[in-house]
């Protein structure tokens, strides 16, 4: 096999196998190395995937439990843990072989092993059995995604002290679970245990959750998530975990300097966020710079400061989103190309899985008045959708911000039912430069939740007709 290429692709998850697939459609030979045995990285493997096959299935079980006999369903379900995992890994199996199946496709030459770059233009491929195959490629792209952070002095072993990983595969529900940190995993995997059975305490650091949201979107959450049975700690620190006969001891502190406290748990889940993977890829030795968060420094293009060398993703800068690391991949790719690869980061949205659904895109009310813009608001509560009615899903709202001069949509904040499938519209309006009148002038159908969002945008104008 001829190991010379137009483009190296580090890294098969969202924005690697993204990008090679794109820059074999461009005609770039391209070869693509993954340390894994199967494709798709973190999010297919690990992450994204398997999180969402375990939350939609827990969420059909809680709804059989208790949601089903209001409709006129009487069942009496029975867990059966060892097939939910199971039907969990038939998902995974089905999105890594569908990725495997288009490298296939696209002609990309696949080396599996550890990736180090060894200069500009070579890259070093360390197999399993140690055999190594040194690559050698025009340009390089570095999409190695991120790792989990963890806490000084908390050893994770993925059994009683795990990992979002660990927690995609306990054996049995915990009785008692304590996540630490109240961000979008902590909270999705807290919620499909506590659907499971288990008893969920979330410590959180700062004194609200999921930090960077809206807040008064997190606020509403917080109320929604304490009724569905998940307990706060807010403002508080975990200063350590010792194993005792009955479980776990969990010592607690206020976050900024206080008594101590104890809780009891049976597993307990780390989850204070991720960080840029780039060990062993050899970027100190050829002179990549890195930020303060140890994040590679890219320009517009997404190259770094050697030439030949581009990241993109969760080693780069910004939301640690597989969909913007796709993009990325799409950009860096056609850039290669000579074309005018782009992503536009301002439009980016972001979701959380649980029940209901949170999703964002745009600028927050925090973010707009930071920067000093004048903005108008538009909200529209589910209670007073007939969709959401009918169906008995009536938690939430839609909020429009759009620009109190122009009335340019700036921001699209949903709480509800289906809010992942909602917030494309207003994605899609925002990349045009949308106003909030041209999302109330469009027809929506009926009855549809998507209503909603119509009817935010009228209430901007405060015109809504449903409220």
């Amino acid at each position: 096999m001829d190991t010379t290429y137009d483009l190296i692709v580090i890294g098969s998850g969202p924005g690697g196998y993204v990008c090679a697939i794109r820059a074999a459609q461009l005609g770039l030979k391209t070869a693509i190395v993954e340390k894994r045995r199967t494709y798709g990285g973190t999010c297919l493997n690990v992450g994204c995937i398997p999180s969402k096959a375990l939350l939609h299935a827990s969420e059909l079980y809680e709804e059989a439990g208790h949601g089903f006999a209001r409709l006129g369903i009487k069942v009496s379900p029975e867990l059966d843990l060892k097939k939910m995992l199971a039907f969990k890994d038939e998902g995974v199996k089905g999105n890594v072989d569908g990725v495997a199946f288009l490298i296939k496709k696209n002609k990309i030459d696949p080396f599996h092993g550890a990736g180090r770059i060894v200069k500009p233009g070579r890259v070093e491929v360390t197999g399993a059995d140690g055999a190594q195959t040194v690559l050698e490629a025009r340009a390089i792209v570095i999409a190695t995604g991120s790792d989990v952070a963890r806490l000084p002095g908390i050893e994770i072993d993925e059994t009683e002290i795990v990992s979002s990983t660990g927690a995609l595969a306990l054996q049995s529900v915990p009785e008692r679970l304590l996540v630490v940190g109240a961000g979008v995993i902590g909270l999705e995997l807290g919620s499909v245990w506590r659907r499971l059975g288990s008893k969920v305490t979330v410590v959180e650091y700062l004194d609200r959750i999921l930090p960077g949201m809206d807040g008064e979107v997190a606020t509403a959450l917080e109320r929604i998530y304490t009724k569905q049975g998940i307990a706060f700690r807010l403002g508080t620190k975990v200063a350590g975990v010792a194993r005792t006969e009955g479980g776990l001891d969990v010592t607690v502190e206020p976050a900024q300097g206080g008594a101590q406290d104890h809780l009891e748990a049976d597993v307990v889940l780390v989850a204070i966020g991720r960080v840029p993977f780039t060990d062993g890829l050899g970027l100190d030795d050829v002179g990549v710079v890195r930020d303060d968060k140890g994040r590679i420094a890219v320009n517009g293009q997404f190259q770094t400061n050697v030439t030949g060398i581009y990241a993109i993703g969760d080693v780069i800068a910004g939301p640690m989103l597989a969909h913007k690391a796709e993009d990325e991949g799409i950009a860096v790719a056609e850039v290669l190309a000579g074309q005018a690869g782009q992503v536009n980061h301002d439009v980016i949205p972001s979701v959380i899985y649980t029940t209901p659904e949170v999703a964002s895109v745009g600028k927050t009310e925090d973010e707009l008045k930071a920067a000093e813009i004048a903005y108008t608001v538009g909200k529209f509560p589910f209670l007073a959708n007939g969709r959401a009615k009918v169906n008995k899903t009536t938690d939430g709202f839609v909020k429009v911000l759009a620009d109190a001069e122009t009335d340019r949509i700036l921001g699209v904040h949903i709480i509800g039912a289906n809010a992942s499938e909602l917030i494309a519209e207003a994605a899609v309006l925002m990349e045009f430069s949308g106003s909030a009148e041209d999302l109330a002038r469009t027809c929506h159908a009926h009855p549809t939740l998507s209503e909603a969002v119509k009817e935010a945008a009228l209430a901007v104008a405060k015109r809504a007709i449903h409220m």
